[in-house]
């Protein structure tokens, strides 16, 4: 780190030890140690009796010591539940308070420091998960994000912020880690510059970003960053948290006004402070063996001889055993590591061919579809605001469809929020589904709300819509995807093919089951 937050941040955790403690001794809310031990990257679990513990992963990538240090942590907590997020980081779940409070410490010693991964705090700094090896990118963003992760860290205790604040960086249009809807985004282009996206978002009111600044040096990215941060707590609202997005700021003062008002920030900045940055770049001087390998989880990557390896397990959940298989996999692997996508899975890269098939076995559990790689959020069976089982609804699904056997690309992969909150991204899905209940003559019903249309791609962007009461029961989800399948594989073609003409007959479906 380029700072020393460890030292900085360690004498916070006595007073996260006893606000813990206080929780389970009932002598304090849970939303009042919700607003606290959000600032830690933990949260209580449904029923106040568990906890979770985020760790950020700047960038999504996870090298060997950090892998290891989730082995070991694992073994020792007898931790049985890990979950990726969609945004690149690692949850750890089921933890008793003691041991949370003893993980929490370690975890910070050993380079994985969780403060601001909750609350009302910068989060974790996205970045496309293949940057730096990608052959069809612009360049390796992946310094860049490393850079502004930890400035951002500085504010976590300089700066009363009105809401989160979510960064990200995209090396390429693919756009996976949605920098044109963020609350601020650094888009590639060809020619070495960023263009800069603002107050953008999911959840409630959703809004795509404005485009700030065009073509902007990469080393003045922290200038951006900081009059992103002052815009924020000048205008955000401190009054109303339903509110309090930056997203918001688009509806008080107007594109055109929150623009002058971003200018004028960075303007501002700009005349008096010193930020501009010089990342080392990411060099990989692995060599293949002279083999190759090719298979639909294989990407080639841009250094000659070198792959990556794609694993996708369901809904993001991975067991502990599994990444411990996969750390004595790797372990002895020359500049192998692990990057998390913004879609619940993971590339592990740099392998040569022969380390590339011993990891495809290793992984062989992984989606075989692009149904299979759908996305799901924690949901209410955890999640203490959820109101939808996330995890066991996919689940539901995956194992519907699966009886099929329909051919790849028949149904879209889906995104599944258990609320209104976004976590499992359903507005930018072309099927997306959110937490709700259902009214029916047999009383109210678990259910989900459909939305339909989404696109994340750059230069494409649309939020996906739903119509009011537009909500399938929980029983009926996967039966409304097993009929869409057959519908659409009795015309021989894919879902991304068949909407395209066919787009009445999906209301007409959807109908037939929100009816």
């Amino acid at each position: 780190m380029a700072k020393d937050y460890l030292t900085e941040f360690l004498p916070d955790l006595e007073e996260f030890r006893q606000k813990t403690m206080q929780f389970h001794n009932k002598e304090i809310t849970v939303p009042e140690y919700k607003g606290f031990s959000g600032g830690f990257g933990s949260y209580a679990q449904r029923g106040g009796d568990k906890h979770m513990l985020r760790l950020r992963m700047p960038g999504g990538r996870i090298d060997k010591e950090k892998l290891k240090f989730i082995v070991e942590s694992c073994d020792k907590y007898h931790i049985d539940k890990l979950k990726l997020t969609t945004c690149q980081s690692v949850q750890i779940h089921n933890l008793d308070a003691e041991d949370l409070c003893s993980l929490i410490e370690e975890a910070w010693k050993a380079g994985m420091i969780s403060r601001g991964g909750g609350g009302d705090f910068p989060r974790n700094v996205m970045a496309s998960p293949l940057s730096g090896v990608q052959k069809e990118e612009y360049f390796d963003v992946q310094p860049y994000a490393k850079a502004a992760g930890e400035y951002l860290m500085g504010f976590i205790k300089a700066v009363k912020f009105p809401r989160k604040l979510k960064v990200g960086f995209s090396s390429s249009p693919v756009n996976d880690t949605h920098v044109t809807f963020r609350d601020l985004g650094f888009a590639a282009n060809p020619n070495h510059t960023f263009d800069v996206y603002a107050a953008g978002g999911l959840g409630n009111n959703p809004k795509l970003g404005i485009c700030v600044a065009k073509e902007i040096e990469p080393e003045n990215i922290l200038y951006y960053i900081k009059a992103m941060v002052d815009t924020f707590v000048e205008y955000g609202n401190y009054e109303n948290r339903a509110k309090a997005r930056t997203r918001y700021m688009q509806d008080t003062l107007g594109t055109d006004g929150f623009v002058k008002a971003y200018q004028e920030k960075l303007k501002d900045v700009m005349d008096t402070e010193k930020l501009d940055i010089a990342p080392e770049s990411y060099e990989i001087k692995k060599q293949g063996n002279g083999k190759s390998i090719s298979g639909s989880r294989i990407i080639p990557q841009k250094q000659d001889g070198l792959y990556a390896v794609f694993y996708q397990p369901v809904g993001g959940s991975i067991e502990p055993a599994f990444v411990k298989e996969l750390y004595e996999a790797v372990k002895d692997m020359e500049a192998v590591e692990l990057r998390l996508t913004p879609q619940e899975g993971m590339y592990i890269i740099n392998c040569n061919a022969d380390e590339a098939e011993k990891l495809l076995e290793l992984t062989k559990d992984s989606a075989q579809t692009v149904f299979e790689t759908s996305v799901a959020c924690i949901g209410s069976a955890v999640c203490q605001v959820g109101l939808g089982d996330s995890q066991s609804l996919l689940n539901s699904c995956v194992e519907a469809v699966r009886k099929e056997n329909f051919a790849d690309g028949v149904l879209p992969k889906i995104y599944i929020s258990g609320c209104p909150s976004s976590c499992g991204t359903h507005q930018i899905a072309a099927l997306g589904f959110r937490g709700a209940m259902k009214q029916t003559p047999d009383g109210p019903k678990p259910a989900f709300a459909i939305f339909e249309g989404g696109n994340a791609l750059q230069g494409r962007e649309v939020l996906a819509e739903t119509g009011k009461g537009m909500a399938i029961t929980v029983t009926d989800i996967p039966k409304f995807l097993v009929e869409l399948g057959k519908t659409v594989a009795a015309d021989n073609t894919t879902y991304d093919e068949w909407i395209k003409t066919n787009h009445n007959v999906l209301e007409e479906l959807v109908a037939k089951y929100t009816a």
